[in-house]
């Protein structure tokens, strides 16, 4: 699931390639897909003439600023986006286009149809789910170790699932947490509220080491991830135990362990993330 630095990247990649373009139509081949507004004909009639001024990020999710509306778009498991000229052959997994006035075509595949787009008026789509109730940007100011420590104190839950939540901190998913978790030294089953000052300290300075990273790096491509100029992220050849099972940490050379918390696959050194 592409988490902050894979959706930084494609933001950053897409900015590139459609800022300025304006929406000549929409085909809207998977209509569930858009749930602001439920009905997808609406969704094309509003698009039709919006040009695309910037897109931001917030969390997982794209924000394209158009001239009156804002576009709240969320990837989920495997969505990508892309930009073709039109006369280009789309494949099966093409589930909504986007006409430009250029010739060219932006298009949202997505082999799981998990994805979801949302049309707000423009400036109210914070106050509107899904990103009403989403926590701090770990890259940003609004994040420090103080607000950490104070939602941790809040739950008992493991601190593998607390930081899973996206209205503790936006943008964490899996690859992420269990990364940031191996350089703070801090076991994922421990639990949250039982953290000490100086583990929360170090958590909140892994967490912001470990995205800064991987968004340099373009993000990490585990699966089906590419940016939107169809290009690999390179922060998989730095993960230190996420997707390394069996193989040696390279810290102490303890094999990394697999396990389950939360019903999310964990990965773990047993030597330097004692529990």
């Amino acid at each position: 699931m592409p988490e902050l630095p894979e959706v930084e990247t494609v933001k950053r990649t897409l900015t590139e390639l459609i800022k300025n373009e304006t929406v000549t139509k929409v085909s809207v081949e998977w209509p569930k897909m858009i749930k602001e507004p439920d009905d997808s004909t609406q969704f094309s009639v509003m698009m039709a003439g919006q040009t695309f001024k910037s897109i931001e990020r917030r969390g997982k999710f794209l924000i394209f600023r158009l001239d009156d509306y804002s576009l709240v778009s969320h990837l989920r498991m495997e969505g990508r986006y892309g930009v073709f000229e039109q006369d280009e052959p789309t494949t099966k997994h093409t589930h909504v286009r986007f006409f430009l006035e250029s010739g060219k075509e932006l298009r949202y595949a997505d082999v799981r149809k998990f994805g979801t787009m949302h049309l707000f008026p423009i400036d109210t789509e914070l106050q509107q789910l899904p990103l009403a109730k989403l926590g701090p940007e770990p890259l940003s100011s609004d994040f420090s170790s103080a607000r950490l420590k104070k939602q941790l104190e809040r739950t008992t839950r493991a601190i593998k699932s607390a930081l899973l939540d996206q209205t503790i901190v936006a943008g964490l998913g899996n690859i992420y947490v269990d990364e940031a978790l191996f350089k703070a030294r801090v076991h994922p089953e421990k639990t949250a509220n039982m953290l000490t000052d100086d583990e929360v300290e170090q958590l909140f300075i892994s967490i912001k080491q470990t995205l800064s990273d991987a968004v340099e790096a373009g993000g990490s491509s585990i699966k089906s991830y590419v940016n939107g100029q169809g290009e690999m992220g390179m922060f998989q050849q730095q993960l230190n135990v996420y997707g390394r099972a069996g193989e040696p940490c390279r810290t102490c050379d303890s094999m990394i362990v697999r396990s389950v918390v939360g019903g999310r696959g964990t990965h773990t050194c047993p030597t330097c993330q004692l529990l």
